[in-house]
This record gives structure tokens, C-alpha cells and sequence, in this order.
């Protein structure tokens, strides 16, 4: 689940357009930068299986980055974290909060749906979830590709972007969706975990990045600080 996050990230980006969308998109995406990060550090690990070039599917041990208890924890920091920066009233900035926390969480419910049980509900001893879409690898594409679309239609409407800004978007997420389906499909093994956390992590940087731009000064909203438009 990778382009899935981003269509999580754009259809809740829609319910607060003065929060640049490069943030909700960072917050659907933080678990697996933390995911990446902890395994560089050794805090989780990542395996790739001997049946990957048939699967696609890496094999993870990850209570800290994507435990459920853990990702209410994350959620809740970043929101915070986002929300007392924001020069705003309490109740936007509560507002923001939940928003923030909602972009966060959504990246466990959309993994606990396609991952096989192995995403833990407490630490690393705890009971393990997972519905495993992905054994169903056309159904998990189309289900993926159904996200977003729909978060991409929800953020456009209304958010005055330009033409070109507009494009721009659908290209990331068609780019996104592109890589997703290339590696549930054709993707060769990974020469190896370091190299398999590296570009995950330079990947998720340029997605956001890109979001960021493109969430810059789009609608009516007035820039206040670094996280507005």
C-alpha cells in the first residue's frame, strides 16, 4: 500500500484546504517513515522472503511503527505537534488535530486490510491483524487504484488549483499508483533491506515534497505559517 496513502492523505486533506496538503500526505505516510527509519536503526526489521519474485511481499516485524496502540500514539503527537503551530483559535486547532491524527490512523486501517496478520494491536507479543488483500493481488490493485481516484476527485473539487497544479497532481498519483502496481508485480527482489529502506524513504520525500508544492497558495486560504498554504 503505497499509493493508497496518498489518496488517504488527499480525500482527508479536503476537510481542512488551509493545512497544506503536503502534511496530510507526510501524516498518512509517517508509519513508514518511521517503519524505514527503526529498521536502519535495527529498533524493527524487514525480511524479504524467498518467494518474493512471486508474492511481492516483504515480511515485517514492526510494533513501533505500526502497532495499532503505537499509531494512536503517533497520531496523537502529530496532531499536536501540527495543531500548536498553527496561529489559530482552540477549536481549529482541535480541529486540526483530529485531522492530522486521522491521516496518521488511516495508514494502519488501510495496511491492517491488505497486510497478512502481522500488524500487532498492542507491542511485539501482542495479537496480530491482518485481512492479507494482498494474496488477492488484482482485487488489492483495483481496491488501491479505487482510493485514489476517489481522493484525488474529492481533494480537486473545490480547491482551486490551477490547471497546471491540477495535472500535476493526477500525474503524482498515477506515478504513484504506477510504482505501487510495478512492485506487487514485476518489481525484482530488493538487492537488499538497507537498500529496500533507502528508496523508500527518498520516495516518500519527493512525494511529499511534491505535495507540499503543489499545496502551496492553491483556494482562497491566506498563508499564516510554514504548514498553510
Amino acid at each position: 500500500m503505497f499509493a493508497g496513502h496518498l489518496g488517504a492523505a488527499l480525500a482527508v486533506a479536503r476537510a481542512h484546504r488551509r493545512i497544506n496538503l503536503g502534511t496530510f500526505v507526510f501524516a498518512a505516510m509517517l508509519a513508514d517513515v518511521l517503519l524505514w527509519l527503526f529498521v536502519l536503526l535495527r529498533w524493527e526489521s524487514a525480511a524479504i522472503p524467498g518467494d518474493f519474485p512471486i508474492r511481492h511481499q516483504a515480511q515485517y516485524v514492526f510494533p513501533y511503527s505500526h502497532g495499532l496502540a503505537a499509531s494512536v500514539g503517533w497520531a496523537g503527537l502529530l496532531g499536536a505537534a501540527v495543531a500548536a503551530w498553527l496561529p489559530a483559535p482552540p477549536r481549529r486547532r482541535a480541529r486540526c488535530a483530529v485531522l492530522i491524527g486521522a491521516a496518521v490512523l488511516s495508514h494502519w486501517v488501510l495496511d491492517a486490510i491488505v497486510h497478512v496478520p502481522e500488524l500487532p494491536l498492542l507491542g511485539a507479543g501482542s495479537t496480530r491483524v491482518g485481512l492479507g488483500l494482498w494474496d488477492h493481488r488484482a482485487v488489492a490493485l483495483v481496491f488501491e487504484g479505487i482510493i485514489v481516484v476517489a481522493g484525488l476527485l474529492l481533494f480537486v473539487a473545490g480547491a482551486g488549483l490551477s490547471r497546471a497544479k491540477a495535472l500535476a497532481l493526477t500525474a503524482l498519483c498515477l506515478v504513484c499508483l504506477a510504482l505501487t502496481v510495478a512492485g506487487m508485480t514485476v518489481a525484482p527482489p530488493p538487492p537488499s533491506v538497507p537498500a529496500m529502506a533507502s528508496s523508500s524513504l527518498g520516495t516518500i520525500a519527493v512525494v511529499c515534497a511534491v505535495a507540499w508544492w503543489l499545496g502551496r497558495r492553491c483556494g482562497n486560504a491566506t498563508p499564516l505559517n510554514g504548514f498553510e498554504r
